[in-house]
């Protein structure tokens, strides 16, 4: 498709904010993904072009966090096995799905997370502490869960690692933090794979993209501390109002 110097003004800097947002708490993608379409590309190039950039950004997370200990490679391996599996068959199922179903599902996806981020305001652990075999398994069954996820669609995937991975497993935030970026790059490269073999990413604007995604995450990783998730809940909400609004206006329902 045709590009304009209109929608890399518009797409670069949110994705660049994206990355920032995505290496402190997860959930980039509610920012980047909302940009791509923003600037008017149909559904299935955004999630294509979407994962090139967040690829390239999320490298940069994840080798600062195996730089600073944060990855527990007993946990992070498992889950990114997993999702490596998850986010293929999530890429593929993407692919079938034609672009209006696709928005459709967006008119509830967006309200519903919306919900999800206004009512759970931390990581804190849920129940009893579970023993180091549930603690791989909880790992490795969010990494094939979110992974299938994460190819099919994306945003807020990071943000439910972390809270599975701190609520459920109970790891510690800087644990679940290294493992959930491990588990993320794992499900972009390989969903970004199905999308590149199937002509949907638009590789130029993905390339420029993700140099602003990398400098977000590079930024975003050494400010990285628990109160950095409080931080960006404003402007995932903002970007989400704005999606939601345009999702309205191409389904013809508004405007």
């Amino acid at each position: 498709m045709e590009l304009t110097w209109i929608q890399f003004a518009v797409i670069l800097p949110l994705v660049g904010l994206a990355g920032f947002v995505d290496a402190i708490a997860g959930g980039g993608g509610l920012i980047s993904l909302p940009a791509y379409m923003i600037g008017g590309l149909p559904p299935h190039a955004a999630i294509a072009t979407n994962k090139l950039s967040s690829c390239m950004g999320t490298s940069v997370a994840t080798a600062n966090y195996i730089k600073k200990g944060f990855v527990n490679w007993k946990y992070a391996g498992a889950g990114a096995v997993c999702a490596l599996v998850g986010s293929s068959i999530g890429a593929n199922i993407a692919l079938m799905i034609s672009d209006h179903i696709l928005k459709v599902a967006m008119l509830f996806l967006l309200p519903a997370i919306a919900v999800y981020l206004a009512k759970k305001k931390d990581f804190s652990p849920i129940g009893s502490e579970p023993s180091e075999k549930a603690k791989w398994l909880i790992t490795a069954a969010a990494g094939l869960i979110i992974g299938m996820y994460d190819g099919m669609y994306g945003p807020g995937t990071g943000t439910f690692l972390l809270l599975i991975l701190t609520g459920f497993a109970h790891m510690k935030l800087t644990e679940a933090n290294g493992a959930t970026k491990v588990i993320n790059l794992t499900t972009n490269v390989a969903s970004l794979a199905v999308y590149v073999l199937n002509g949907q990413t638009i590789i130029l604007l993905g390339l420029c993209a993700g140099v602003c995604n990398m400098i977000g995450n590079y930024l975003g990783s050494n400010f990285f501390s628990s109160k950095g998730a409080g931080a960006v809940r404003p402007i995932m909400f903002i970007v989400l109002g704005i999606f939601f609004v345009k999702v309205l206006y191409d389904l013809h329902l508004f405007g």
